[in-house]
């Protein structure tokens, strides 16, 4: 598996190279559509390079949403835009990580600064704001990356924002399997476990498989967002195989 391995390594950095390429001579003056659709394919196509095959349960609601994941990997944000491209909110430092946190800033990512209290309510307007410009925002509400087998319990806060700008939250269910584990633990961001482990154990992994399960939408209005939070987490948990 070691010759794959390496050459799915090579793939990746190559592609990287590519997506710096575009964020520097493509993506200038695009509009939020066109940003949003070299996203999506600049997505998929690091999920091929890393060998992931990319298997979709259910559309999309068109139009701007607020997308809630549960959250297993580093993976999972090209998992998403593949499917549903969006700003996601991220920690501040994968801004910072090498390479890859230009690419992240330039897909418009809002990042929070977790070590400062009221940074939530700066990100949760930039939210609102750009939900009711029409953009798709996705977070993950678990706050943490979790095993893969179950969904932590979801933070209610930053649904405020698609409370606030009145549109519909898009549940959407990920789950990674591999040829000897339904949920891989090869995908799992966890722990001490560093990002080039992680990238590696992904690699050389064999028939490895990200499933991306859109649910329905759900409305927002009068909603109390800690019982939304509940009734979300559950929604993205049943479709969990147990």
């Amino acid at each position: 598996m070691w010759p794959v391995a390496l050459w799915r390594l090579l793939r990746v950095f190559g592609h990287i190279l590519r997506g710096l390429l575009i964020v520097y001579w493509r993506m200038p003056g695009v509009d939020e559509r066109q940003r949003m659709a070299l996203t999506q394919d600049w997505a998929a196509r690091l999920l091929a390079a890393m060998g992931i095959e990319l298997v979709v349960h259910g559309t999309p609601h068109a139009g701007a949403k607020l997308v809630v994941a549960n959250h297993i990997s580093w993976l999972d944000i090209m998992a998403i835009d593949a499917v549903v491209p969006a700003r996601f909110v991220s920690k501040a430092e994968v801004g910072r990580w090498p390479l890859v946190g230009k690419l992240v800033t330039a897909a418009g990512t809002l990042y929070l600064q977790r070590e400062r209290r009221r940074d939530a309510m700066r990100v949760l307007g930039l939210m609102s704001q750009a939900l009711q410009q029409g953009s798709t925002v996705a977070v993950f509400p678990e706050g943490t990356t979790g095993s893969g087998h179950g969904v932590l319990p979801f933070h209610a806060n930053l649904l405020q924002a698609a409370i606030d700008a009145k549109v519909p939250i898009q549940p959407v269910s990920l789950r990674y399997s591999d040829i000897s584990e339904s949920i891989s633990s090869r995908a799992a961001y966890v722990g001490d476990t560093t990002l080039l482990q992680s990238l590696w154990w992904v690699v050389s992994s064999r028939g490895m498989t990200v499933h991306v399960t859109i649910l329905a939408p759900q409305a927002v209005s009068h909603a109390d967002r800690r019982s939304l939070a509940a009734s979300l987490q559950e929604l993205v948990d049943s479709a969990i195989p147990g």
